[in-house]
This record gives C-alpha cells, sequence and structure tokens, in this order.
C-alpha cells in the first residue's frame, strides 16, 4: 500500500522536472489510451472490485454499514496516494475527504461523489440488492445472469451490473481507481491537485452537508473547479457534461368540506365536497397551453446564454424516441422539446388524496382532499419567493389560509379553507457553459467522447448550492451512468460500457491542460 502511494507522488514530482510541465502536451490522449489499455488487462479485476464495494450495504440510516462503507472507501484512495480522512458530525455518516497535491499544478479539482444509497425492498429485486449479479444484457432486454469474468477474458460492454447504487452513485469510485491506476501504470502524472468528497446522505437529504463544508471551509477555499460524478448519461446514450441542476421545493395543500364524511346521496347537491374544491384548485395554476397561471411565476427566472440556447439546438432530437418509450400521444406546451422544458421552472403534481376509489370507495363526501405538489425550480428562483406565489394564487381564488387543521369556528366562518404546509428546498445552480475553468474539461472530454452532449441544466436536483457558498468556483457534472439504469428503484443496473467510459472521462479530466 505504501509502495503504491510513493510510486504515484513520485510521478506527480517527475511532472515538475519535465522539459514542458505546464501540460504535458497531448497528456489527454496518452492518458485515455493509457486507460483503455488498462481496463483491457484488468477489467475482470475492475468488476470483481466494484462488486466488492457494492456488496456492503448504504442505507444512510444504517449507521453501522455506512461506516463500513466510509473506511472502504478511505482505504482504496489511502492505498492510491491520497491523504484520507474522515470528517465526523454526531448522528451523521462520515463525510470521505481526500487530498492529493500534484508538484507545480496550479488548479485544484474538487470531485464529489456520494457514497449511500437509496433504501430497497428485497422483494421487488430479482436479485437481493446487495448481492451484486452480472447479466449478458439489460434484464428487460432478455438478458440472463453470467459468472463474473476471470482475469484476461473478454467484457462485453452491454454486459449489466445489478445491485443498489450500481448506476447511483457508487460507480465513479471504481471508474476513478481505474483511471488513478492507468496513470500509474503508464508514467503520466495528473496536471492538477485533487480534492474527494464522498457524501453518505445524499439520498436521505444531505442534512449535515452544509455543516460539514461550512466547519472545513479551510479544505474548499483553494477549489478552482467543482466536478460533481453523480446522474445518467444522455437520454440519446451519447456521454454528456452538465452545467447545472434544477432548484427543489414543494408544499401540500388540504381543503375541506364537511366535518365528517357525509351519505353522498341525502347530502349530494348541498354539502360541498373537498375533491371537486381540490380539482378546480389545480385547475386554475395551469391553462390548455400547459403555461403556470401563477401570478409572477416565471418572473425571476434567469434567461438562457447564448451559449445555453446554442446547447440545446445542437444537442440529439429524443423527443419522438422518449414519447414511444413512454406511451404519450402528445407532450405539453404543442411538443417543445424537453430541454427548452426543463429550462423553465415546472409545477409537478406529486399526489392525490380524496377518500377511496375501486372497491373501497363509498358513497360519502369526504371531509378534506389534499394534493402534493411538488416544484422544480431554475437558476434565479428563491424557493421561500416562489411558494408565496402560489399561496397569493390560493388565495386569489378565495380560500383562507391556515397552518393547522381548522377549529370549529374556522370551518364556520370562512367558506373555502386551505391547509398549506410547506416544504424545504434548495435553488438552482447553473453555471456559465462560456467559463474559461471549464473549457480545458470539454477539450479533454471530447478527446474521449467525441459526441459528448453539452447540457445546461439537468431535469432534476442535487444541493450544489451549499458549495456555491464555500467556492464561488464554476461546478459541473459528469454523469457516467447509462439513463436507464432504474436509479432509485429495485433492479439498479450500471452497463459495463458507461462504467468503462468513466475511467477514460477520468484519466482525461486528471490529465487535462
Amino acid at each position: 500500500m505504501f509502495r503504491y502511494a510513493k510510486i504515484f507522488a513520485g510521478l506527480a514530482a517527475a511532472a515538475v522536472l519535465a522539459t514542458n510541465a505546464a501540460a504535458q502536451a497531448g497528456a489527454p490522449d496518452a492518458a485515455i489510451a493509457a486507460a483503455r489499455d488498462w481496463r483491457a488487462a484488468h477489467g475482470a479485476e475492475i468488476l470483481r472490485g466494484f462488486s466488492n464495494l457494492l456488496a456492503i450495504p448504504n442505507d444512510a440510516n444504517d449507521a453501522a454499514n455506512i461506516r463500513h462503507n466510509a473506511d472502504y472507501i478511505d482505504d482504496l484512495f489511502s492505498m492510491r496516494g491520497f491523504e484520507m480522512e474522515l470528517l465526523e458530525i454526531d448522528d451523521a455518516p462520515p463525510l470521505v475527504f481526500g487530498s492529493l497535491k500534484t508538484p507545480g499544478a496550479t488548479r485544484t479539482i474538487a470531485i464529489y461523489v456520494h457514497y449511500d444509497g437509496q433504501p430497497t425492498d428485497d422483494a421487488q429485486w430479482t436479485h437481493p440488492p446487495f448481492e451484486p449479479t452480472l447479466y449478458s444484457r439489460a434484464i428487460t432486454e432478455g438478458g440472463a445472469p453470467i459468472a463474473f469474468p476471470k482475469a484476461g477474458e473478454p467484457i462485453d460492454d452491454d454486459w449489466r451490473l445489478y445491485a443498489r447504487s450500481a448506476g447511483d452513485d457508487k460507480a465513479p469510485i471504481p471508474a476513478l481507481l481505474a483511471a488513478l491506476d492507468a496513470l500509474v501504470a503508464a508514467d503520466i502524472a495528473p496536471t492538477s491537485n485533487i480534492k474527494l468528497i464522498f457524501d453518505g446522505e445524499e439520498e436521505a437529504g444531505s442534512d449535515h452537508l452544509d455543516d460539514y463544508l461550512s466547519a472545513h471551509r479551510e479544505k474548499f477555499n483553494d477549489v478552482d473547479l467543482w466536478l460533481f460524478c453523480d446522474g445518467p448519461t444522455h437520454q440519446s446514450r451519447r456521454p454528456q457534461l452538465v452545467f447545472g441542476v434544477r432548484g427543489v421545493t414543494g408544499l401540500e395543500v388540504t381543503v375541506y368540506g364537511p366535518n365528517r364524511g357525509l351519505h353522498s346521496g341525502h347530502y349530494g347537491n348541498w354539502a360541498p365536497g373537498p375533491g371537486w374544491r381540490l380539482a378546480n384548485l389545480l385547475a386554475s395554476m395551469k391553462d390548455k397551453k400547459d403555461r403556470i397561471r401563477i401570478k409572477g411565476f416565471y418572473q425571476s427566472t434567469e434567461p438562457l446564454t447564448e451559449a445555453d440556447r446554442a446547447a440545446i439546438a445542437a444537442a440529439p432530437a429524443i423527443d419522438d424516441d422518449l414519447r414511444e418509450t413512454f406511451g404519450l400521444a402528445a407532450t405539453e406546451a404543442k411538443g417543445t422539446p424537453l430541454g427548452e422544458r426543463i429550462a423553465l421552472p415546472a409545477l409537478n403534481l406529486k399526489g392525490l388524496k380524496s377518500a377511496e376509489v375501486g372497491d373501497k370507495a363509498r358513497n360519502i363526501i369526504p371531509p378534506s382532499a389534499t394534493a402534493s405538489i411538488g416544484l422544480r425550480l431554475v437558476k434565479g428562483n428563491v424557493p421561500a419567493d416562489m411558494l408565496d406565489l402560489v399561496e397569493a394564487h390560493i388565495k386569489r381564488q378565495g380560500y383562507h389560509i391556515v397552518r393547522e387543521e381548522p377549529d370549529a369556528a374556522t370551518r364556520v366562518a370562512h367558506p373555502l379553507i386551505a391547509k398549506v404546509v410547506r416544504s424545504g428546498g434548495y435553488p438552482a445552480v447553473r453555471s456559465r457553459m462560456d467559463d474559461p475553468a471549464v473549457a480545458p474539461v470539454i477539450a479533454a472530454l471530447r478527446r474521449a467522447a467525441p459526441d459528448l452532449v453539452l447540457t445546461p441544466t439537468l431535469g432534476g436536483s442535487l444541493p450544489l448550492y451549499m458549495f456555491k457558498d464555500v467556492s464561488d468556483a464554476p461546478i459541473i457534472i459528469l454523469p457516467i451512468a447509462n439513463f436507464d439504469n432504474n436509479q432509485h428503484a429495485a433492479d439498479e443496473n450500471i452497463r459495463i460500457g458507461n462504467l468503462f467510459y468513466g475511467i477514460d472521462a477520468y484519466a482525461a479530466v486528471l490529465t487535462m491542460d
């Protein structure tokens, strides 16, 4: 272990003595070639090591196994010459921090990965979620279980490895390890100082991440670029580099009818039904052209830059294929492309509840009806302000807003009552695509993936704003998982070709000009 660390440190020191140490001309190309040679020779070893990591349960609420994951990851990178540290806060998963200094480097990149995963229901999985199983291709495509390859045996890019967190988000860990191993084997040193952040509670909300970053601000104040390794590749199956994520917030709205269930034969057409009230309230929030009618909802949205618009226009056309995949005859806004729609704030109806349906339905007018509403935010939207706009709209529809269950006096005083319970949330973050600091990343990745897609923002959300508070460096997202990886669901998986692309991509970025 210590010999390996000295080798890596020695390579970094040797880079300073090179005649043209500044960029190691052609380094990304050489690094990518080294990565491909390494995975061709060590593919079986990479898959077996990944399987060992995936076999460790990683629900953020399972303190013992989360600690096992943290210690395991700490050891893996210590063996590669990183100075590793488990940062601790009471009753929180450890934040695994690592640092590798490259003599002569003038840039520091910080790489973020989360090692926790979504909770699992074993009954829904084809195989137990923490017994990694290799398949000849996707289960949905008729794949069958196969044995893990032996050293030197060929590996098919279309194989799938099934386990919790195979795609979200342990895959970057073996890919990064293999890239580091390949560089050492080829005598290629990194061109940047490297910092590592492994989050153990992202799927549980990263409740303590802000505290960790604030308490250890000095570890991050020299970061020049944040690289988030999470999320899927483009729906076209092409690699992508993403420059932002949406923010998120939400609220739950309950409207009321009678104070008890009433027989609909005796009181229908007389006692107001809360289900109808809620349906009308929700319908008032969107017009027939799918534009949100809440006053001011789009006003704070920061316009896309010319570079953003050019990237959206240049992205592969995927909407027709997605419609077929998802069984949709039409999409919102008269078929406006997905890339444009996720650049706007969205109002999503997450769930509705008013009495029962099917065999459990009864002839009653229920006392209440509830809707869970989610907001996806874009750059410029402040979560609390957006919720204020929604509440103002509810008031304009004649509703008296309460925060607790209304008492008898409130019920008889106000014809329309809405209990509004807000959830937390965070703002969107989007880095400029033309920022000079990200140009070397784009150039290096295009050496590994000439068909790279540049995407202004993901549709999903990540708490990137916390990192903006620590360092004003640009934040970009480099996903490697296949877009059909069953993220958060049963039978989560990684396509092996995507894992191997990650090795190439990280090797390129670690040696970028």
